[in-house]
């Protein structure tokens, strides 16, 4: 008898794990590509591939496009289990409400593009926004406080070093990697963490950035 794949075997060729785009995998590839994107900040367009990941995976975005939307057959708003990658169902969504696959893009979205990362009592941003965006906000709502967190664009890294002219009023300055002792905090602190194309690698972020309070 010939070996046995597994159940894997009773899915027609490119549904769900013979072959089609699973959706925890694919999330986990979206994560992966951004701590590349972070370690090696040089690598032209390395910034750009975890949203495009997203994209990929994220239902509103598949059933909004032009050519996928028509045959993706799904809730916009519910995740997929997987995309089916072969004929005659190339990217039609399977087994919708797959609550383990939304869990994952979503702490992909937050964790991975936006660069929220939470500890007990402490927090750090190291972000991997998309070359087309000029920044993003973040509030944070966390045991009765309201936290905002700006990240903006700057031109050079002495920029990096100083708020923006147009900071909100009582902004602290962030920068990526420094750790953030949220406990500490007053209910509706405000802090701005400037991006810089050239900046170091994240590790270089990790070292230099102490704890602040």
């Amino acid at each position: 008898a010939e070996p046995s794949a597994g159940y894997i075997q009773g899915y027609p060729p490119g549904v769900r794990e013979n072959g089609g785009q699973y959706a925890h995998g694919g999330v986990w590839a979206l994560m992966a590509a951004a701590e590349l994107a972070l370690q090696e900040p040089d690598h032209a367009g390395a910034q750009d591939v975890p949203y495009r990941y997203f994209t990929y995976l994220s239902p509103a975005h598949r059933a909004r496009h032009p050519v996928w939307g028509t045959v993706y057959g799904l809730e916009p708003y519910a995740m997929a289990a997987d995309i089916c990658s072969q004929p005659p169902y190339v990217g039609r969504g399977g087994w919708s409400w797959y609550t383990g696959a939304a869990g994952w893009l979503h702490r992909a979205a937050v964790e991975s593009i936006l660069g929220l990362q939470m500890r007990a009592t402490e927090l750090f941003f190291t972000p991997c926004l998309p070359s087309h965006w000029p920044g993003a906000g973040v509030t944070l709502v966390r045991d009765g406080r309201t936290l905002r967190f700006l990240l903006v664009r700057v031109e050079s890294a002495a920029a990096r070093l100083t708020l923006p002219d147009d900071a909100p009023p009582g902004a602290c300055l962030l920068q990526v990697g420094q750790r953030l002792c949220w406990k500490d905090l007053p209910a509706d602190a405000c802090f701005v963490i400037s991006l810089w194309a050239g900046a170091e690698t994240l590790a270089d972020h990790l070292q230099t950035n102490p704890a602040v309070s």
